[in-house]
């Protein structure tokens, strides 16, 4: 199983790229950032920087969305880092959060969303695509170049998608019984388009926090299930509280949500959070020490993950990321 690391783009920016490097030295294999250019700094242009001081790890934003940006911009900026570094950028994409409602905006359409993740891998890796009645290509890109693009999702419909569209799955939540049945339900949709289920990479996002204190982690780390609620909402309002297409334990811990406060998106102590309960910090995310990362890992991977990236967002994330260096990466491989 791979690992990978996720920051979001805090300034000042040498300390995201610092991190990156430091991670690569420990064995991560990805470095992934949050996308949302009002909260956070430009992450397209603290990529190459990344990139020129490390060897192998692969780059890029978990998630853009194909609101905020032009997708023809999002397949040059790509190809351009692939032609300096060597392919070793990928895409994670969705229909968009706070990088789009945080400007009073809701995210994009499934029907946009597989359109876009068609128009910029194929433009990508060189090759033309009708784009508003007009064939478009990039001229300069050389044989070879390729970009992967995983898609996040919760809900049936993109579920559905990612298994007929994508490269691969991000899921942001490391519930063991959910991870099951979103990658039962993306290899289903996978194997009836014609795909074979088995190519497409699946990756658990979530908090890790290493140490002995379980109340202390859970509270630093109970801001990602209202992120996850974000996401949540928008399927209750789709399918409703009680529906048989979206399990309960997904849908029913939001019960006490009241709003939410972009202005402290993905931080601990955002308190539009507090309506989370311990049980489901605990489902959603790794706590304690590394013995119990590994066990929850052990698991994640014997359900089809093939990579598992830690948003390293609390008061420990250089402990976090040391740790995962020095006692989980080495025991995983």
């Amino acid at each position: 199983m791979d690992i990978g690391l996720v920051l979001q783009t805090d300034p000042p920016a040498q300390t995201v790229v610092d991190l990156m490097v430091r991670a690569e030295e420990l064995g991560f294999s990805h470095g992934w950032t949050f996308d949302s250019h009002v909260l956070w700094q430009e992450p397209y242009v603290i990529y190459p920087r990344i990139l020129e001081r490390t060897q192998r790890m692969i780059v890029g934003p978990m998630v853009t969305n194909p609101a905020t940006r032009d997708w023809t911009v999002i397949a040059s900026l790509h190809a351009t880092l692939n032609e300096q570094f060597g392919n070793r950028t990928i895409c994670g994409i969705g229909r968009g959060d706070s990088a789009v409602r945080v400007q009073g905006r809701p995210p994009t359409t499934l029907a946009r969303l597989e359109e876009s993740i068609h128009v910029i891998r194929e433009l990508a890796e060189g090759r033309a695509v009708e784009l508003h009645g007009t064939t478009v290509q990039i001229p300069w890109i050389a044989d070879g170049a390729k970009l992967p693009v995983w898609m996040a999702g919760y809900g049936p419909k993109a579920l559905d998608l990612v298994g007929r569209a994508a490269d691969g799955f991000i899921l942001q939540l490391a519930d063991p019984y959910l991870v099951e049945w979103t990658v039962k339900t993306v290899r289903a949709a996978a194997e009836a388009a014609g795909r074979d289920p088995a190519a497409i990479t699946v990756c658990v996002a979530a908090p890790a926090y290493v140490g002995d204190d379980l109340g202390h982690a859970r509270d630093q780390c109970r801001w990602f299930g209202g992120m996850v609620g974000n996401h949540v909402a928008d399927l209750v309002t789709r399918y409703g509280e009680t529906s048989a297409a979206v399990p309960a334990a997904l849908t029913g811990y939001i019960k006490g949500r009241e709003g939410y406060d972009y202005s402290h998106h993905g931080r601990a102590g955002n308190r539009s959070t507090d309506f989370v309960p311990d049980e489901v910090v605990e489902r959603f995310c790794l706590l304690g020490p590394p013995s119990a990362q590994l066990e929850r890992l052990a698991e994640l991977k014997g359900l089809g993950v093939d990579q598992f990236a830690i948003y390293a967002m609390h008061d420990a994330r250089e402990a976090t990321i040391d740790a995962y260096g020095a006692a989980v990466i080495p025991a995983l491989s």
